[in-house]
């Protein structure tokens, strides 16, 4: 039976001090008892002799430092699982915020997961089809990779998160696909945007959706990820499916991280951050990954905005040196009006070569992949040329490539919202832009492919 503890020492800000207690433990749940009845939910951050250090979720307005009683639960934050946690709308704690029954379990999982012995991960290498050519022709997504998407204020991130959602899949009818979504720190206006966009188009019967406001508590900030993760756990190792969890924002997280270091009156690292916000990323990023042996994988899409547009910030510098890779959105293409604005040339998928070409793609997709970037960055190169020294500077090459970079930002880069191309559509649309240069610039692509793939009607 949990003990009660009345020994309460401080209360400061999100932060109480509890003395004389025996046995507790780092992350241990805890519930504070108020006077009135009213219970309120804590966690342990830190332990010294007999001294516990604990996090408050609801905030310590009303706490009488005599009256009110502590327990300790002897366990941490759990979520309840099974099937039916599909469909489901959950805040940041796993409650239902949609209305809904709550969830009768199967079981119950620690929200901290279990960590993945390194020998016993496999290697990424199967395609997974999002429908938008900038990521599925040039930084290809492979299933149980982690592929954050570096955003900024302002752009529409949270559009091309719910579209990933809605058209993500694993190529072959047999897959069992879900979608995790975890929204940190998002306004209520985002969250009924992601809400009813699901269930609009449907995406909803497939997709288990955390909701943490921007008014809710820090701490639930904290745990909102870590529910994500659990809910894709269960279904990817559980229940064989392939699961893809896509986290918004995280920088609100690190902003949550940093609001609790400063509360525990911790020394700040860079910027104020804590110092070990690398190690808490990564307890987040490597929950992603396939496993030797289980047929069901995660892959990750973190999505995170640039404070200032800044790339070298410590939030998606550390998040960089973790993932393997990033899609860039630029501002320049938002002014445009381009829809999705990625920037292809500074994005990077490290996996994407394992998971393209013949029996997963097609097998000119790597060499329609090389020849893209160098023949857009050829025209970006061009065109900064011609701002300098005018457009009669430039040869006749040189104008083809100029073309050639609008066309493909109009017709490559940009898309619908709500249009979901295949990956034969994909790579066709990079042929025919390709066509517009004469054959004897594509020197990235093997002959054979250049006869079977290239139209011919537009051969310059």
């Amino acid at each position: 039976m949990p003990k009660e503890y009345k020994t309460i020492k401080e209360v400061a800000g999100p932060l109480m001090l509890v003395e004389g207690v025996e046995g507790a433990k780092y992350n241990e749940l805890v519930e504070i008892e108020l006077a009135d009845g009213s219970v309120r939910r804590g966690q342990v951050l830190e332990v010294n002799e007999d001294k516990a250090l604990i996090e408050l979720f609801e905030g310590s307005t009303g706490i009488n430092l005599n009256t009110t009683k502590v327990r300790f639960l002897g366990r941490g934050i759990e979520l309840g699982v099974s099937m039916d946690i599909l469909g489901r709308v959950f805040d940041g704690f796993g409650r239902p915020r949609d209305n809904g029954p709550k969830i009768m379990p199967e079981k119950r999982l620690d929200i901290n997961g279990s960590p993945i012995n390194p020998v016993s991960r496999d290697y990424p290498s199967e395609f997974i089809q999002t429908g938008i050519s900038a990521i599925d022709g040039l930084n290809t997504l492979v299933r149980g990779q982690k592929l954050p998407i570096f955003s900024a204020s302002g752009l529409p991130h949270s559009r091309l998160a719910a579209q990933i959602a809605r058209q993500a899949r694993v190529l072959g009818a047999e897959e069992k696909f879900a979608v995790v979504f975890g929204a940190m720190g998002i306004t209520f206006e985002e969250a009924n945007f992601f809400i009813n966009d699901f269930q609009r188009t449907g995406a909803i019967d497939r997709a288990v959706l955390f909701m943490n406001l921007a008014d809710d508590p820090a701490i639930e900030r904290i745990a909102t990820p870590r529910m994500a993760l659990t809910a894709a756990e269960y279904l990817a190792y559980e229940k064989d499916m392939h699961v893809l969890v896509i986290l918004t924002d995280m920088t609100n997280y690190c902003e949550a991280l940093r609001e609790i270091s400063a509360a525990r009156k911790e020394v700040p690292g860079r910027r104020g951050y804590p110092g070990y916000m690398y190690t808490d990323l990564a307890s987040i990023y490597e929950r992603a990954g396939r496993i030797k042996g289980r047929i069901g994988s995660i892959t990750q899409i973190p999505v995170l905005s640039m404070p200032e547009d800044d790339i070298t910030h410590p939030i998606p510098d550390l998040t960089g040196y973790i993932t393997e890779g990033q899609i860039i959105l630029s501002r320049d293409l938002h002014r445009k009006g381009i829809y999705p604005p990625i920037n292809v040339l500074p994005s990077l998928s490290r996996l994407k070569d394992k998971g393209i070409g013949k029996g997963k793609t097609r097998e000119d997709h790597a060499d329609t992949m090389n020849q893209l970037f160098a023949s857009y960055a050829a025209g970006k190169d061009a065109k900064e040329l011609s701002v300098i020294l005018g457009e009669s500077a430039l040869s006749d090459v040189d104008r083809l490539y100029l073309r050639f970079s609008d066309e493909f930002e109009d017709k490559y880069v940009r898309q619908g919202e709500y249009e979901n191309r295949t990956i034969e559509e994909t790579l066709n649309i990079g042929w025919e832009l390709l066509s517009i240069l004469p054959k004897s610039e594509l020197r990235r692509i093997h002959d054979e492919y250049i006869e079977k793939y290239l139209p011919e009607k537009k051969e310059v």
